[in-house]
């Protein structure tokens, strides 16, 4: 049986509110966890990881097992408190952006570009940064592409607070990014490839 993973704040103050927290966190992503147990439960998943099921699973029981994963990655991409970026993210960035302005730019004008609901994603693939669109529950690891950071844009994870202003929004979620979670995630990549995704999943649902 899975469980909800611990919220690592009890809100964001200018960017998520204690309400969408309640309803994003207790509510959506809850019934995510709870959708997962009731599909496997006497099937070939029942026992699996949760790592194995995104990435072998079809149907609805891939939907609610890849959108348990996409939100504790998207938890643990903001942070209420400032952090700093590695050296080997930021040379990253640069290298591959230009500067860190110019990832800002894209990376928020591919989110805000994304048609309906789903992700936008910085990503490690063959030894480099790319962004990723994905609808709905889709996400880059079934791909072999692994995570670094994500916002949701998901209309539920910020109507309460901005509204229909996806732009202001991410606004907000850039001066919020968990650089720290960022650069330790591009650091394991580096070491562990997809493996550090696994890796992740297993240190929140053992």
């Amino acid at each position: 049986m899975f469980k909800l993973r611990t919220l690592p704040f009890t809100e964001i103050p200018g960017f998520i509110s204690k309400e969408t927290c309640e309803f994003h966190y207790g509510k959506h992503h809850q019934t995510y966890v709870n959708n997962l147990n009731n599909l496997i439960g006497g099937t070939e998943f029942e026992n699996k990881s949760l790592f194995e099921i995104v990435t072998k699973a079809q149907g609805g029981v891939f939907n609610n097992a890849a959108q348990i994963y996409n939100h504790d990655f998207y938890w643990d991409c903001v942070s209420p408190n400032t952090s700093t970026r590695s050296v080997e993210l930021e040379e990253a960035l640069n290298t591959t952006f230009g500067s860190i302005e110019k990832f800002k730019e894209v990376f928020l004008n591919s989110a805000t570009t994304l048609f309906g609901s789903g992700w936008c994603w910085l990503v490690y693939n063959n030894g480099k940064l790319e962004i990723k669109q994905t609808s709905n529950a889709q996400t880059p690891i079934t791909e072999g592409a692994v995570p670094l950071l994500v916002v949701d844009v998901w209309e539920h994870a910020y109507y309460i607070d901005h509204r229909n202003a996806r732009p202001a929004y991410l606004e907000k979620f850039f001066s919020h990014i968990n650089w720290e979670f960022v650069s330790k995630s591009l650091e394991w990549a580096k070491k562990e490839g997809i493996k550090s995704v696994d890796f992740y999943m297993n240190s929140l649902h053992a």
